[in-house]
């Protein structure tokens, strides 16, 4: 039987699949970093970033808008709609799908040659081209089952796509290798990957669909919910009447949903049109591959909670808001704001202290470093950004975070060319942070005005506070690490002062958010259960106490 999952449970799976996703992901470019080299690894970064700005393109943001419609739909017991929503979703994927992997595959001599500058990445562009085939319908499909609050479906094939994806990447790569293939080969071959994932997440989307509808017609109160609609005339809806609907909603999200990877693809796409002036072409490949390699896939860790959270939460804030319980649109979306705070800052925080240790770990040589810290710094307000979008669309102000991502793309645009020829790759960095900045500012300016959050109240100093000493401590730990070991093998050296930076920085973290007394026993109620314990044990302990009741 499958289950709905409630939004701290629904964000719990979508953030574990992500993690693994993520960390599966990061754990291909490790191997691929070697085998490929500074130009392997650059066509292969480029080809992905437009593979993957291509699938924001090809889905329309039609998941989001089914997962919004569907969820409405059910809570007011129109099922029928609902189920005309889906299968209209699937025959727009499946169109899209064929449409899109068409256009990059013819597309990819022009894209390499006019706009990238690097023709070595055609065939890693039309390697990954029949990938998007398939993910199209698979993203109508997650949507649909986020609708219903099922996440495990989506969750698990993500979960299989990556797993497929790691293992043929590298596989097909390091025999490319022996055989003796060129870098760009080597490229092709492992952006080939993701068309072995997107058969693998097909295939899990087919079983969940299968025991969905099973289930649904053993549901007696939804066929009955069902037959009532018939009887009563419900006239079928339309295809016309669907895609208006679906992409009235999607055109925004859509836009808004692209806004990483655009400035992603932006960034390593234009990287040498607009650097050009502030490196050489060697340290400019070098640059590239360390932002597009290096940077761009450990930035992708701190955001995994926010990306679960802006996915979990358009249904359940939407059901609320559709039948006008805006008590219960407050809480959840000061809950999450906080869940953000106290989750995502330290994940991004980590990441950019013990940048030299993470990067030397994980990759070849310490170089690029900075490069990862910059990066991964700016996740914070990134992760602030796609939350506060999603409370957005939960209450149906679709316009307002398209016009703040138009905003804050200018932004990025005009920094990246006033600061790229003097800065480098930092000044791409610098623009992009201040694009997520300026559409977080705007979107909660609009979200005040509907509902008040209550996420930190008086207690913003002393957070702050907690965050500066944490950070502090946790770049003295790695920084100290690295030189009492410094006899030890370099990746062994690498990984200790990683995790005892990590682990201070967590211990330091909880310590200090129970002694300032930033986190309540009001709070610790609403947490997910291991972190309720958690926190209880140190309210006890640090001289707080929970409130009755509380384990």
């Amino acid at each position: 039987m499958i289950k709905k999952d409630s939004l701290l449970k629904g964000t719990l799976i979508l953030a574990a699949a992500a993690l693994v996703a993520r960390f599966l992901g990061l754990f291909q470019r490790i191997p691929l970093d070697r085998i490929l080299g500074e130009a392997g690894g650059t066509y292969f970064a480029q080809a992905n970033n437009v593979y993957l700005f291509l699938l924001i393109i090809a889905t329309g943001g039609i998941p989001s808008a089914i997962s919004k419609m569907v969820s409405e739909r059910y809570a007011q017991g129109r099922v029928h709609e609902g189920q005309q929503i889906y299968r209209a979703a699937l025959l727009f994927g499946a169109l899209s799908g064929m449409v899109m992997a068409v256009l990059l595959y013819v597309l990819s001599p022009f894209i390499v040659a006019e706009i990238s500058g690097y023709p070595g990445a055609k065939l890693a562009l039309q390697a990954i081209a029949p990938s998007l085939l398939l993910f199209p319908a698979i993203a109508m499909m997650r949507g649909y089952f986020q609708g219903r609050q099922i996440m495990s479906a989506g969750a698990i094939s993500q979960i299989i796509e990556q797993i497929f994806r790691v293992i043929t990447a590298v596989g097909l790569a390091l025999l490319l290798l022996s055989i003796g293939y060129n870098s760009e080969w080597l490229a092709a071959g492992a952006s080939f990957g993701s068309v072995l994932g997107s058969v693998g997440a097909f295939l899990v989307m087919l079983w969940y669909a299968r025991k969905l509808r099973r289930q649904d017609a053993a549901d007696k109160t939804m066929q009955a919910t069902i037959q009532h609609e018939k009887n009563a005339g419900v006239a079928k809806l339309k295809l016309r009447t669907i895609y208006g609907e679906l992409f009235r909603l999607s055109v925004p999200i859509v836009i808004t949903a692209m806004t990483v990877q655009l400035l992603y693809m932006f960034d390593t796409m234009l990287f040498n049109r607009v650097t050009g002036a502030f490196y050489s072409p060697e340290d400019a490949l070098a640059a590239l591959n360390w932002l597009g390699m290096r940077a761009q896939g450990i930035a992708g860790i701190p955001p995994i909670l926010a990306i679960a959270l802006s996915t979990s939460i358009i249904p359940v804030i939407s059901s609320a808001y559709s039948v006008g319980n805006m008590t219960e649109v407050q809480r959840q979306s000061s809950l999450v704001m906080r869940m953000v705070l106290f989750t995502g800052i330290p994940a991004a925080l980590s990441l950019t202290v013990a940048a030299v240790s993470v990067t030397g770990f994980l990759f070849e040589g310490t170089g690029g470093s900075a490069v990862v810290a910059a990066l991964t710094a700016g996740t914070i307000f990134q992760i602030t950004m796609m939350t506060t979008n999603s409370m957005l669309f939960g209450i149906g102000k679709q316009t307002s975070p398209l016009r703040h991502t138009f905003a804050g793309i200018a932004v990025k645009v005009i920094g990246s060319i006033v600061l790229g020829p003097f800065l480098g790759v930092y000044g791409l960095i610098i623009a992009s942070t201040l694009c997520f900045i300026i559409i977080t500012a705007l979107n909660l300016g609009v979200i005040r005005k509907e509902v008040s959050l209550n996420v930190l109240g008086g207690r913003w100093v002393r957070y702050i506070l907690t965050v500066a000493i944490t950070g502090t401590l946790g770049y003295a730990v790695d920084v100290g690490g690295r030189t009492l070991l410094e006899s030890l093998p370099n990746k062994l050296q690498f990984f200790l002062s990683a995790a005892c930076s990590g682990l201070a920085m967590i211990a330091s973290y909880l310590i200090l958010l129970v002694l300032l007394k930033i986190v309540t026993a009001q709070d610790v109620a609403s947490f997910p259960g291991p972190l309720r314990k958690v926190f209880t044990l140190l309210l006890r302990r640090l001289g707080g106490s929970p409130s009755p009741g509380q384990p």
